[in-house]
């Protein structure tokens, strides 16, 4: 049976990448940082077992924190073994903020968590995958990472970095079969768009060329994408509706 680690899997994006990753085969190692997600996690891992016949695992784990990181990883390998297949980088936060009212600790939080998390979880998968000779990482950036967005200084700077980390470890590791990509999706159906001001997201939709707001299957469908095809790496794919063409 092959495994995956995803960060941030439990809810939005993350929770349909995760139900993909079951859909595939895949036993899901899932970390949850607050109690108030611990349910919301373990009642995935029961739809994991229900409807795909996988194993789901949820640890507790602020990925934002190297040491938690390291703890995923070490649990992740006692339940299911040293083969990580699949490495998903999905934690992710945001302040939407005017630069000049962030505090230190605000933008760090969003730098650490976005992007800082990824490079620690890949400090501690990494061996495995080369042990192994192979692996696919998939972290998830975001179109914010491609352009400018007003008030997300700290968001931006946090999901190109994402990009950037991914490039330069395909590169590194591709002789070893290795592959390293990013999705950066557009406007995504999440539970925190619908709890805006519906008129504004309805006008903000008119604005994509595809007349419409993505779904989050639409983000899971890249990533078995990405994981399949082994000719990918280095790469990023951004599923936006036509909202932004490099």
């Amino acid at each position: 049976m092959k495994t995956a680690i995803i960060t941030g899997g439990s809810r939005g994006i993350g929770e349909a990448m995760t139900l993909k990753l079951g859909e595939m085969g895949y036993n899901v190692v899932i970390n949850y940082r607050s109690e108030s997600s611990k349910a919301l996690t373990e009642k995935l891992v029961a739809t994991l077992s229900e409807k795909y016949g996988v194993e789901g695992y949820a640890v507790r784990a602020d990925v934002s924190k190297y040491e938690d990181c390291g703890a995923l990883v070490k649990a992740a390998v006692e339940k299911f073994g040293e083969k990580i297949d699949v490495l998903v980088n999905n934690a992710g936060i945001t302040n939407n903020s005017p630069f000049c009212e962030l505090s230190h600790d605000s933008y760090m939080a969003v730098i650490e968590t976005n992007m800082l998390s990824a490079f620690h979880m890949c400090h501690f998968v990494v061996p495995y995958m080369v042990k192994a000779n192979e692996g696919c990482v998939i972290s998830t950036s975001s179109i914010g990472g491609l352009m400018g967005v007003a008030n997300q200084a700290d968001y931006c700077a946090s999901k190109s970095g994402l990009i950037g980390m991914t490039r330069a470890l395909a590169m590194e590791f591709g002789k070893q079969n290795i592959r390293f990509n990013c999705i950066c999706p557009g406007m995504i159906w999440t539970d925190m768009l619908r709890g805006v001001n519906q008129d504004e997201v309805a006008a903000l939709a008119q604005s994509i060329p595809a007349g419409k707001i993505g779904d989050v299957d639409d983000i899971a469908n890249a990533m078995e994408f990405l994981i399949k095809d082994k000719y990918m790496t280095g790469q990023y794919v951004s599923p936006n509706g036509g909202i932004y063409m490099p």
